[in-house]
């Protein structure tokens, strides 16, 4: 009996000093986890522990321990953005972030860590890895990389509220299809992840699906610009395209169109033009064509108002004793003679007033940096009151003009709001095309009424009339009346200097000048007016050059006689 009493205690003081449990019902202690043991890297490497939970509301919290080596501060880049094709973005964002012994600056593209030698904790959220695809969502984060060191070794998990599916580990450079040394599912629904020896500058990114629902999706995405994709040709910007093309061609037709009316109706009437006609007196007198003044008469051979064509008109009022031309010592005088009267038409007493206006005489030098403005206008106006145009000539060329420049910087808005919003900015470019093509055609529009066309050819005509024509066809009483009334118009053609010789040869036995024009205060004769005449056409020109050219009109007035 004592034998077992004393074999009892025996027991009760070994167990005691065992730590077994002092009755025959054992309490299981909870598990404590093992105490943290140094991690053994390659000198001259780091390596990280990563634990990755996928919370409720779709955001992953991430929990890395890293072990930097010994030496400077390390730098990671952690990519907030990454493309995913189609010209498209996929966004992360960053928010409750720890750094222990170390700093983190965050920005729209990327979060750039930098850590001292030892252990390192790194705690953060990420939200933005959850997209839905299909009855699907997919998980997808870059557990490590962007590191500037090599990394020895990444050991991952990622624990998900439902079974994981379709798990994809990459590993090694941006971009490659290397798979992770090791991964898989614990009892847990636990991805564990393991991967040695990434270089500087490599990754390590998982992927898994779970079933639709199981956690919100929160995928951000955001366009970006990319000049391939923004200006890619799709289906949709040929159709496009090929709209715009024949929006052109549509528009080159109409144009075609009315040149070849415009130049079928001049032709029809280029043939001879009889200007020479018997008065009931008997006397020979120079007609016009249609009654088209000299000034008119350049205006609608080329659509626009050169300054040959205002010169021609001081020259027609000299002749019709309304001014009077003086040679000077290398300059002209134009004195008034007579005031302007209701046979004049408007853009004759524009060019009245331009000239001396209140005054009595106005030197040719003097003309410098005169308004052409109101000149012009007028002559705008009488010829289509004279239903030569429907409308002024640059006002049909000017709406067209300013048409195509609107619609060219429409299209230039455009291609930048289609080129950031999507593959359209081909279309945007066609609108600039289609503009560009209407501001060069606006010069090209014929602005001619069909009676204008007729005398456009009628002007050709006359120009070979001043040509052909002799002296010898005018009685010799009549000849200086015909030579000057046709003078001006001479010299809107560019035929002055012909006819000039014609009607005052170079010796003309010292027969008198025309009687609108004096030298030094006394009649010139012919043979000196043949000669200064030119002189005298051109320094006018070359004064009323230096206007000023009203606001808003495209096209500048000229001494062009070139294309008549």
């Amino acid at each position: 009996m004592l034998r077992k009493s004393g074999l009892a205690v025996l027991l009760l003081v070994v167990a005691a000093l065992i730590g077994l449990p002092a009755t025959g019902r054992s309490v299981p202690e909870p598990m404590r986890p093992p105490p943290a043991q140094p991690v053994n890297v390659l000198p001259g490497t780091l390596a990280t522990d990563v634990r990755v939970k996928l919370q409720r509301n779709g955001e992953l919290t991430v929990a890395e321990r890293i072990t930097v080596p010994d030496g400077p501060p390390v730098h990671r880049t952690i990519p907030l953005r990454q493309r995913t094709g189609g010209g498209i973005d996929r966004v992360f964002a960053l928010s409750d972030v720890r750094v222990d012994g170390g700093r983190i600056e965050i920005g729209p593209d990327a979060a750039r860590l930098t850590l001292p030698p030892g252990e390192v904790a790194f705690d953060y959220t990420v939200r933005g890895t959850v997209a839905g695809i299909g009855d699907l969502q997919e998980i997808r984060w870059q557990l490590s990389g962007g590191w500037d060191l090599p990394v020895d070794r990444v050991s991952a998990s990622l624990l998900v509220p439902q079974v994981p599916q379709d798990i994809s580990c990459l590993a090694g450079p941006v971009g490659g299809h290397e798979r992770c040394d090791g991964f898989e599912i614990d009892r847990a629904r636990q991805v564990r992840v393991l991967q040695f020896g990434l270089a500087a500058g490599e990754r390590m990114d998982l992927s898994l699906r779970v079933p639709a629902g199981a956690v919100p999706s929160n995928a951000m995405t955001e366009r970006r610009f990319d000049p391939a994709y923004a200006f890619s040709l799709t289906p949709a910007v040929g159709t496009g395209l090929v709209g715009a093309a024949l929006l052109l061609i549509g528009a080159f037709g109409v144009l075609r169109r009315l040149r070849v009316r415009d130049r079928r109706m001049s032709a029809a009437a280029s043939g001879p033009v009889e200007v020479l006609m018997t008065t009931a007196d008997g006397t020979t007198a120079f007609a016009s064509p249609d009654g088209v003044l000299p000034g008119q008469l350049g205006t609608v051979a080329d659509e626009r108002v050169d300054l040959v064509d205002v010169a021609a008109t001081v020259v027609d009022l000299a002749v019709r004793n309304y001014l009077g031309i003086e040679e000077l010592d290398g300059d002209w005088r134009i004195a008034r003679r007579n005031a302007t009267d209701s046979g004049l038409r408007e853009h004759e007493r524009a060019v009245h007033d331009l000239l001396v206006g209140d005054r009595e005489q106005v030197l040719v030098s003097e003309l410098a940096g005169r308004n052409l403005a109101p000149v012009r206008d007028a002559l705008y106006a009488d010829v289509v009151a004279d239903d030569w145009f429907t409308r002024r000539p640059d006002a049909e060329r000017n709406l067209l003009w300013w048409g195509g420049v609107g619609i060219a910087a429409a299209g230039a808005l455009l291609t930048a709001l289609l080129a950031l919003t999507g593959p359209f900015g081909l279309l945007g470019a066609a609108v600039v095309v289609v503009g560009g093509v209407l501001t060069a055609a606006a010069r090209l529009v014929p602005a001619r009424t069909a009676r204008g066309s007729v005398l456009a050819g009628q002007i050709h005509g006359l120009r070979e009339h001043l040509r052909t024509a002799s002296a010898a066809d005018v009685p010799a009483v009549d000849r200086e009346t015909v030579f000057s009334r046709a003078l001006p118009y001479a010299l809107v053609l560019g035929e002055s200097e012909r006819w000039l010789a014609k009607f005052a040869p170079p010796d003309p036995g010292g027969a008198p000048g025309p009687h609108w024009y004096a030298e030094r205060g006394a009649p010139a004769d012919l043979a000196r007016f043949r000669e200064a005449f030119p002189a005298f056409a051109a320094a006018l020109c070359a004064a009323l050059g230096t206007r000023r050219r009203s606001p808003g009109s495209p096209e500048p007035v000229t001494d062009d006689v070139a294309s008549r």
